[in-house]
């Protein structure tokens, strides 16, 4: 029964044929269990399916057009004007189009089949183009009526989803079609027309639904960024391409064919690219467009708020945060690029197995086995349609994946930004910035490149699905031995992913620790020159690099293994499916042998990609799991802190029973029992010793210290000035303004409260001088004043200030407290943190910390008698005054004081006006001589051409070079041994059943295995060699770079942001790792495979190099005319990512002060613009890229169509069909691999500009020899300790003005000399340049007779001794911050802790010594830092000491005990001191005054002071009445 049925449905369908006989040949091909299938006739996809398909759209399209009617009312009239579109013309006129076709082949049909019209097959195929005909019109009537006047900014889902199921039809229709024509010889012409018309039309409308999208014209101040420039320091300059997005405003041709490069191409051909040159991003590509999609979704599957990094607890908003959800929020938020991806592969899949399968065909065709005329031209139609698909559709695959990365990582990296502007300080001591700037990146890019990979997997299971297919028409059921095959290549990769997850896995642990350490250092590279330490931590650094290569190199060979097996599976399947045929005696022939074989062709690229998607899946899952677990870090308590409306309350600030404690663990709180009230308007003052918990106490009015119990209120708004001062790099105006609008008169008046005009007038470029990281171009009382600038800028309701003025001179201080404390915030709440007792009257309430508890609060005369902190505090205070009084300065006191103040001040303010006269005098002939530069510099990028010296000192690097010919050889072999095996298959086997073969079956596959195995070995080979090539080189670029680095002057450092170079030594490197030795040998290899493949096409027919040659020249023109865009573009990304990576460390550092100014939102603008200007340049290469391959493609194509229209022609017999089969089965791979040759030239360039930037960081020019052997200097040297300069000059750079002029003195041996002067006046340069920091431009300085410039650094450094301005300390402990080099005894360091009044405070923590220091001392005041630096110089006992500030951030008590520590433990050292405090220099011997670089005044203290016209003696005066003052005022209360 069913086999009647059968017959008769097979005579129904064959009624729809005219002129068709009887009976029909049907080719072997078509013997396959589908040929009877109903759902694979015509009369299915033609009548029931497409009539039920388009009745469905018009049904749906009747009820929406209702509905809509219905809602909008009177309102559906209106219409918006001003609008436009995307393709909504060529979308209408395509709808119309397709009616009209439909209309006309309606009317033919029913014309051409009037006899017999009622048959129920024909009957369908009438209704079937009847109701497109009416779906089509209906669709472009309510298009144009109903949807274009209208507000939507897409075309409807259900359209969209229509005209992607119209395209999967008519593919459907047409496949079907053609089977059916190939098993019975004809069709009707309408039927083709329908086919291809409605198959192209479908491709366009599928297209345009996805990215069509509505745009209102707007002024052009509208279509600006989000962001504006000014908010981000954007440079205002624009070009012709710069200010607009090409893509979004591309046509629908010009998308396909990638035209809409052309400007940005033609603008990048004419001069070298700049960033401005490069066009905006989509506003759907900009991070601001995609981000709150992504946060949006990531909160809706870890069922966040909306403000998921505000939860209590460990991070309980994010904690829901798994590597798993994050996946599923990544894809759902580019899930159009995800599903237009998807389509554009499967497309492609099924274009690339066409000609496989048709190859048989071909082969018998031109055997003589012809079904039909002109079948041979149809044949070649096919093949180059069908490549024609398969290039486009690849094509913008390849373009939208990237497109979907470049969009996930901008996602990630606003979100890590964010996450770490609110991270708890627990936190933060868990993660440090460098772990997390190698989140940003290396874990962001990788998630980022994963989207290359996301679709294989599933690929896989339809390309070997589609290949089984093939073989089995071919092969019959040796096809299930190919598919045992292929699982069991599959499954060998199974042990290999595990392994290479292992790996990578700890391979990233080491870098997180390696990027950590280098971070730390770099930020304190300048105390290890002073200290001459460089040299043991860059030990340390190639000591953990060394952990990390281990790691590496077990990656990489267990890589290169799995890269043997995968590029040996496809010969591996092949061999055991001929065998199988061998034994299975399935005839072997030539043409299903080259079918076959080329379908193992196009099965290679899932097997070979196989590996990669494994590794790259794991490497995306580690990189997840990193990410996920930040993202699920501790945030800061949103509770700790109430802040009230402004103004609702006459109390600024209320503590009620305040607890709170850094490490929650801890059984000892940092702060508590904490109660007091701040009413508005009031001062209070913040005292104690060191590590009381001063710093503490601002801290926790912020909501930085996490609560124990208590509240804090907070009524108004906030500004933090920190005790160790955060800037920006930027100029001095930008952080004054700190995204405020300049207000002139406001400004100025702040400059001037804050002391600045006069230092501004100094620097070579005023306010707009570009300051360095941290500040590095300013002194420490300048970078203290400018934050202190940027916080009266605020004009804030509550000003925190912790100890702003240790850092400044004592005229200085007196200034600022006068003049801003008292004046411009005279009416504002101030809570300020000082050491200078002096400052204490003027305060509506005293706080005096101790022991993290408030031990005592009031005013100061009602404090002073009612306990003993504040009175050891007034007592060390009142010392220092007696010293002073003791040097006769008594008899200034009193009425006297007042009279001479006002004369020696005058006399001061003369003085210093004249020496300001002599500066500008002799800086002059500096600033017209020369043009006075920015420190820090754009980053240099080389421009043109990479030149061939880059890859020849990258392949000649690892054992000179030995290894590259045995790779190449390795590889031209493989090749040779792939071709002669396959030469030898379509030579040996016959043709066809009639002839006899060349050799029996087992020697045909005998001879193909031995020829399997050498191309195997051969890999192997290649693999491990390539591998040891790239380990060894990437090993040898890490030293020279990182000892480059480390032996580079400080000005380099100076004008460098670390960021530059973090950038380098992570994303770089990681490159020169993992990416580029295989780059490279890609590149290689591809031209070896394309030189087969032109050899195996010229072996059958010449006559193709008259269209190849020409073919090949144009694609040298297209890559020449494209690499000098792209290779800008590529050198643009590089140098745009370090300013995220500078900006994050930066943004991290100053945190507190960003949040307590509440400029977050800020923060995170200037983070997505920075991220959209790497972004630009990166998507652009991406479009410039695919705009090189879419030609080469479309030429190589070209090619391939002229070889077979060429083959086809050729008469019966001339052509071994075997052999032409096998050029044909080459030539299919002729595009791709052309275009790989390209492609991998142009990524090769790309990617080797990270080599350039290396090699560029390994000939920075080095300091002057470590240690000169001719030179060395005996261990007792110095003995004296005697310095003498002579005529010093020094400047910064060339390009800087002299800082110091023409300094002529001598410190006597073994005895203190003090150096006092103004902020800015260059005494800590003169330190730096005793130390060789900088060496001088003019003159000498010797040291005990010895000029310091010929002996070696190490050897002056070492020798020498120094207490920094900044104190530092490094992650590990108490031990290897003292001892670092490790040359003393537990006891001496325990001596050294007690000198430094800190063995107490180390006794107390439970592991003593070896107590946890963490990154940047942090947990640890800055007072105890200073204290931990003067622990150093004591062990370190050095004939030279140099004291730069080191007391400003300590109490007078704890002063007083360091001066007297110093004086027993250096009584015979010659002892430098540079200090604010006048009572740190009143017992130096000497006393040298500096101003604006020159010596005003050098002599003993009491003869400066006997001359009371000089500026030392206008010094002491100015601090004596400054603390005389306050007590006298106290008294007379």
């Amino acid at each position: 029964m069913i086999v009647r049925e059968e017959r008769i449905e097979r005579l129904r369908s064959w009624t729809l044929f005219d002129g068709m006989s009887a009976s029909f040949s049907r080719s072997p091909l078509f013997r396959m269990p589908w040929d009877a299938g109903f759902l694979l006739r015509p009369i299915f996809i033609h009548g029931w399916f497409s009539v039920s398909c388009h009745l469905g759209l018009l049904l749906v399209l009747a009820w929406v057009w209702l509905c809509r009617r219905r809602k909008s009312g009177a309102s559906s009239k209106e219409r918006v004007e001003n609008n436009r579109f995307s393709y909504s013309k060529l979308v209408l006129w395509t709808s119309l189009c397709l009616g009209l076709l439909d209309l006309f082949l309606c009317l033919f049909n029913y014309f051409w089949n009037q006899d017999g019209f009622w048959s129920g097959d024909r009957l369908a195929v009438q209704l079937d183009l009847s109701t497109r005909v009416v779906a089509w019109f209906a669709i472009s009537a309510y298009l144009h009526f109903e949807f274009f006047p209208s507000r939507e900014k897409k075309f409807p889902s259900f359209l969209r989803i229509w005209w992607v199921l119209f395209f999967l039809i008519s593919c459907s229709s047409l496949v079907v079609d053609f089977l059916y024509f190939k098993n019975h010889g004809i069709l009707q012409p309408h039927l083709w027309g329908l086919d291809f018309g409605s198959l192209f039309c479908g491709l366009f409308l599928g297209c345009a639904g996805l990215v069509g999208k509505r745009t209102l014209e707007e002024s052009p101040l509208l279509q600006e960024p989000l962001l504006s420039a000014a908010s981000v320091n954007e440079s205002p300059n624009t070009s012709c391409t710069g200010d607009v997005s090409l893509f979004a405003n591309a046509g629908l041709l010009s998308i396909l064919t990638f035209s809409w490069m052309g400007p940005l191409l033609s603008v990048g051909h004419k001069k070298t690219l700049d960033l401005k040159d490069v066009p905006q991003l989509a506003d759907t590509d900009s991070v601001s467009g995609v981000f709150p999609i992504f946060k949006s979704k990531l909160e809706s599957y870890t069922g966040g708020d909306g403000n998921s990094s505000s939860k209590e607890g460990s991070g309980s908003g994010s904690g829901g945060i798994t590597a798993a959800r994050l996946a599923a929020a990544i894809v759902f938020s580019v899930w159009g690029q995800v599903l237009l991806t998807a389509l554009y592969a499967l497309v492609y899949t099924v274009a690339s197995y066409v000609g496989p399968y048709l190859i048989d065909f071909f082969v018998q065709y031109l055997n003589g086995s012809r079904e039909f005329a002109h079948e041979g031209y149809l044949l070649v139609l096919v093949f180059i349609v069908a490549k024609l698909l398969e290039c486009l559709s690849q094509r913008h695959w390849f373009f939208r994946l990237q497109q979907a990365g470049i969009r996930v990582r901008a996602s990630l990296i606003a979100m890590i930004y964010q996450k770490g502007l609110t991270l708890s300080s627990h936190s933060r001591q868990s993660r440090s910035s460098g772990e997390i700037i190698n989140l940003m990146s290396v874990d962001a890019d990788r998630v980022g490149l994963y989207s290359w990979y996301m679709h294989d997997l599933w690929m896989v299971v339809l390309q070997v699905t589609l290949a089984l297919l093939i073989l089995y028409s071919c092969l019959g059921l040796a096809s299930l031995a190919a598919l045992a095959a292929t699982f069991v290549v599959m499954l060998g990769n199974v042990p290999l992913g595990k392994v290479q997850e292992k790996y990578q896995e700890k391979m990233m642990e080491s870098k997180d620790i390696r990027m950590k350490a280098t971070s730390e250092i770099l930020r304190n590279i300048r105390i290890l020159k002073l200290q001459g330490w460089e040299m043991k931590f860059l030990s340390k650094i190639i000591e953990l690099r060394k952990t990390e290569t281990n790691w590496l190199k077990k990656y990489v060979y267990a890589f290169a293994i799995t890269t043997f097996v995968f590029w040996g599976s496809p010969t591996f399947v092949a061999v055991v499916t001929f065998g199988a045929c061998m034994f299975m005696g399935i005839p072997l022939e030539s043409g299903k042998i080259l079918s076959a074989l080329a379908t193992f062709r196009v099965l290679q690229e899932p097997i070979y990609s196989l590996p990669d998607t494994i590794s790259m899946t794991i490497q995306t899952k580690v990189s997840l799991d990193r990410i996920s677990s930040f993202l699920c870090l501790e945030d800061l308590q949103p509770d700790i802190v109430q802040r009230l409306p402004r103004g609702s309350s006459e109390i600024a600030i209320e503590v009620s029973n305040g607890s709170f404690s850094w490490d929650l663990s801890s059984e000892i709180p940092t702060l508590k029992d904490l109660n007091f009230q701040v009413l508005q308007g009031m001062r209070v003052a913040v005292c104690g010793t060191v590590g009381s918990g001063k710093s503490s106490l601002l801290s926790c009015i912020l909501g930085e210290v996490p609560k124990i119990s208590g509240t804090v209120k907070l009524c108004g708004t906030t500004a933090y000035v920190s005790q160790s001062p955060w800037i920006q790099s930027g100029k001095i105006q930008e952080n004054i303004l700190f995204g405020k609008e300049m207000d002139v008169e406001k400004y100025d008046k702040v400059l001037e409260a804050c002391s600045l005009k006069k230092d501004l007038e100094i620097l070579p470029f005023g306010d707009q001088t570009v300051i360095g990281e941290r500040g590095i171009n300013l002194s420490g009382g300048q970078k203290q004043r400018v934050q202190l600038a940027r916080a009266l800028y605020q004009d804030a309701d509550i000003y925190l200030l912790d100890d702003p003025f240790s850092a400044v001179d004592a005229h200085t201080g007196s200034h600022l407290f006068k003049e801003c404390l008292l004046g411009a915030l005279a009416s504002k709440t101030v809570v300020y943190v000082t050491h200078q007792v002096e400052f204490l009257p003027s305060a509506d309430l005293i706080l005096v910390m101790k022991d993290g508890e408030i031990a005592q609060g009031g005013k100061y005369n009602d404090i002073l008698n009612s306990g003993t902190e504040f009175m050891e505090l007034v007592g060390a205070h009142k010392d220092a005054l007696a010293a002073l009084e003791s040097m006769d300065l008594a008899s200034n006191s009193s009425s006297g004081t007042i009279e001479g103040r006002s004369h020696d001040t005058e006399s001061s303010t003369q003085g210093a006006h004249k020496v300001e006269q002599k500066d500008a005098q002799n800086g002059k002939p500096d600033e017209v001589g020369s043009k006075k530069g920015q420190l820090v510099q754009e980053e240099e990028r080389e421009k043109g051409r990479v030149g061939f010296w880059v890859y020849w000192r990258y392949i000649t690097m690892a054992y000179k070079g030995a290894l590259v010919p045995l790779i190449l050889l390795a590889q031209i072999l493989f090749q040779i041994l792939q071709i002669g095996s396959n030469y030898w298959m379509a030579w040996a086997a016959p043709a066809s059943k009639d002839e006899e073969p060349h050799v029996n079956s087992a020697m045909l596959i005998y001879v193909y295995i031995a020829l399997a195995l050498g191309s195997a070995f051969c890999i192997l080979i290649r693999s491990l060699f390539l591998v040891t090539a790239g380990y060894k080189t990437a090993t040898l670029l890490f030293d020279k770079m990182h000892m480059c680095i480390f032996r580079a002057p400080m000005s380099f450092f100076d004008s460098t942001p670390t960021g530059r170079i973090l950038n380098r030594a992570s994303t770089d490197q990681n490159e020169v790792d993992t990416s580029i030795p295989f780059q490279t040998g890609s590149f290689a290899f591809t031209i070896i495979q394309l030189l087969g493949i032109i050899a195996v096409m010229s072996q059958v027919a010449w006559q193709v190099f008259i269209v190849f040659i020409p073919v090949i020249a144009a694609c040298i023109w297209y890559q020449q005319y494209y690499i000098d865009t792209a290779r800008e573009l590529a050198r643009l990304v590089g140098v745009c990512k370090a300013p995220i990576i500078q900006h994050f460390a930066e943004s991290m550092s100053g945190s507190m002060t960003i949040r307590s100014f509440g400029h977050e939102s800020r923060f995170v603008g200037a983070n997505f613009h920075l991220n959209d200007d790497y972004s630009r340049p990166k998507f652009h290469n991406a479009g410039a890229m695919d705009w090189l391959c879419f030609r080469l493609d479309m030429l190589s194509s070209l090619t391939f169509a002229f070889s077979l229209v060429f083959l086809i022609s050729m008469p019966k017999g001339v052509i071994d069909p075997g052999i032409a089969g096998l050029a044909v089965t080459y030539g299919l791979n002729l595009n791709m691999l052309q275009a790989w040759v390209i492609w991998n030239l142009c990524n090769l360039e790309n990617k080797i500009i990270s080599v350039e930037r290396i090699l560029q960081y390994t000939s920075i020019p080095s300091e002057p020899p470590l240690t000169i052997e001719a030179k060395r200097l005996n261990c007792e040297w110095p003995s004296k300790g005697e310095v003498d300069l002579c005529d010093l000059q020094v400047r910064y750079a060339p390009h800087m003005p002299f800082v110091l002029r023409g300094l002529t003195c001598t410190f006597p041996g073994g005895m203190k000399t003090g150096i006092v002067g103004r902020t800015g006046s260059g005494k800590s340069t003169l330190i730096q340049t005793l130390f060789r920091i900088i060496d001088p431009t003019v003159g000498q300085i010797f040291i005990d007779g010895i000029d310091i410039s010929t002996i070696g650094l190490h050897d002056l450094r070492s020798r020498l001794s120094i207490i920094p301005q900044d104190p530092t300390m490094f992650e590990g402990t108490v031990r290897s911050n003292l001892d670092p080099l490790e040359e003393y005894t537990d006891e001496q360091i325990w001596e050294a802790l007690d000198c430094c009044q800190l063995g107490e405070e180390v006794r107390k923590k439970e592991l003593k010594l070896s107590s946890t220091v963490t990154e940047n001392g942090e947990n640890w005041s800055v007072g105890q830092r200073q204290l931990v630096c003067l622990g150093r110089v004591i062990l370190k006992k050095s004939k030279v000491l140099v004291l730069d500030e080191a007391t400003a951030s300590v109490d007078t008590a704890t002063d007083s005990l360091i001066q007297k520590t110093l004086r027993q433990q250096f009584l015979e050292s010659t002892v430098i001191t540079i200090a604010h405090r006048i009572t740190s220099v009143l017992d130096s011997d000497f006393v040298l005054l500096l101003d604006n670089g020159v010596i005003v005044e050098h002599d003993t203290p009491t003869r400066l002071l006997e001359n009371k016209s000089s500026l030392f003696a206008n010094l002491v005066s100015e601090y004596t009445m400054r603390s005389g003052s306050s007590f006298d005022g106290l008294n007379n209360q």
